[in-house]
């Protein structure tokens, strides 16, 4: 049996998570990419789900359905007893739990994992968890215990770099985790070399460091649409976007200060728009953003817009702007610049390793840099020109899946 027929496992209880709670994020989106091309080798295919005290195993059919559901928009079918009595559920995940039961080869409760694997898993089964969800104990040993390979997706190690920026105990949580992926993986795949020096750093402390394989993230062109886009855009002016989760790591705050600047300057203010949700241990930034006189003139807020209307506001951005502090890929700047638009990014190793001299680059801590940048670029001999898609050689998830499949 070769790596391209062994039956494969997918970890799938990050996207049934994220049932009913807006747009996908960026990790999501790499498991729904992972779903899919999955779906279309001609290895044999399960799906792990955890479920509030239970597990799910799904073969072909029933994962080929649940893909089906999870991207048609929430139709679901009926929910069940079981689901009813889960009052921290809301109605569309009782549901959604009840087509998973429905659609699966076995269930168990939580202690019995190993047993319904054993039972229904195929011995020398290929397990891939890709979003860094279901990293458990029971989970990893079970599938180590049935004689799985067990192959992890490494996006980040910023929990344990950066554990400022974390929500409390998610260091900890993260580091229990790592741990447990250090003992009981065969193989990690990293999304960047940037990303693998530091897993192997962490790894190495942590006594076992798993085969490693660097696979960047494929980057697909992002498809605008003027639906929902947000009333009241004040399209008659320059603007700037940035993107992501508001949270203390991405650095919102220079920006706000920036944009203080800006409005010192000669000429108007170009806006800023600020696409999506408050994240965890910002207060200040908040209360800061809410108490700004340029909220709501210069800088504007939106969160839970679509991916196509976050794609369209940013094609007719001058330039995608992206402080973060610490990143482990980073997609929204090379989504930006596969739509043409110019980024201005911290000036990370990650963004150096694969957008290469394509952005422009700043430190991310000087907020008048960043005005005196963007108000040049805010005027008309001062724009920067729009990026020359011939010009951006992004990576793909052919590639990606090629150097993975062939292992995994």
């Amino acid at each position: 049996m070769t790596a391209n027929t062994a039956p494969r496992c997918l970890d799938l209880s990050r996207l049934v998570s994220r049932v009913g709670r807006g747009p996908l994020t960026g990790v999501d989106r790499v498991e729904r990419v992972y779903l899919d091309r999955l779906l279309k080798e001609d290895a044999p295919l399960f799906g792990l789900v955890r479920l509030p005290l239970s597990y799910a195993l799904l073969e072909c059919d029933g994962v080929s359905e649940l893909a089906n559901r999870l991207g048609a928009n929430g139709q679901w079918g009926r929910a069940d007893l079981r689901g009813m009595f889960n009052r921290r559920l809301s109605s569309l995940q009782r549901r959604a739990h009840a087509d998973i039961r429905r659609l699966a080869r076995a269930t168990c409760p939580r202690p019995g994992l190993a047993a319904m694997l054993a039972k229904h898993l195929p011995e020398g089964a290929r397990y891939l968890n890709v979003g860094h969800s279901n990293l458990t104990h029971r989970v990893l040993a079970a599938m180590s215990s049935r004689g799985a390979e067990i192959t992890v997706l490494i996006h980040d190690m910023i929990p344990l770099d950066f554990p400022q920026y974390q929500r409390e105990g998610q260091p900890e949580k993260f580091e229990a985790a790592m741990r447990r992926v250090s003992r009981f993986a065969t193989r990690v795949i990293y999304n960047s070399a940037h990303s693998r020096d530091r897993g192997t750093h962490w790894f190495d402390r942590f006594g076992r460091v798993p085969e490693g394989l660097t696979a960047l993230l494929g980057v697909d062109v992002p498809q605008p649409s003027s639906d929902g886009l947000p009333s009241g855009l004040p399209a008659d002016r320059p603007w700037f976007v940035t993107t992501g989760t508001l949270e203390p790591r991405k650095n919102h705050a220079l920006l706000l200060e920036a944009w203080g600047h800006l409005a010192k300057m000669p000429g108007p203010t170009p806006a800023l728009f600020i696409l999506g949700s408050r994240g965890w241990n910002n207060e200040a930034f908040f209360a800061r953003l809410d108490a700004s006189p340029l909220t709501g003139r210069d800088i504007f807020e939106w969160s839970g817009l679509s991916d196509p209307a976050v794609a369209a506001i940013t094609q007719g951005a001058r330039a995608l702007l992206f402080p973060s502090h610490a990143e482990g890929f980073g997609l929204p700047p090379a989504e930006a610049l596969a739509l043409g638009t110019p980024t201005v990014l911290n000036d990370l190793p990650v963004y150096r390793e694969f957008l290469g001299d394509l952005p422009v680059y700043l430190e991310g801590n000087d907020s008048y840099l960043w005005a005196k940048t963007i108000h040049k670029m805010a005027t008309v001999g001062g724009a920067v020109p729009r990026v020359e898609l011939e010009d951006v050689q992004l990576p793909t998830w052919d590639a990606h899946f090629n150097k993975v499949l062939s292992v995994t």
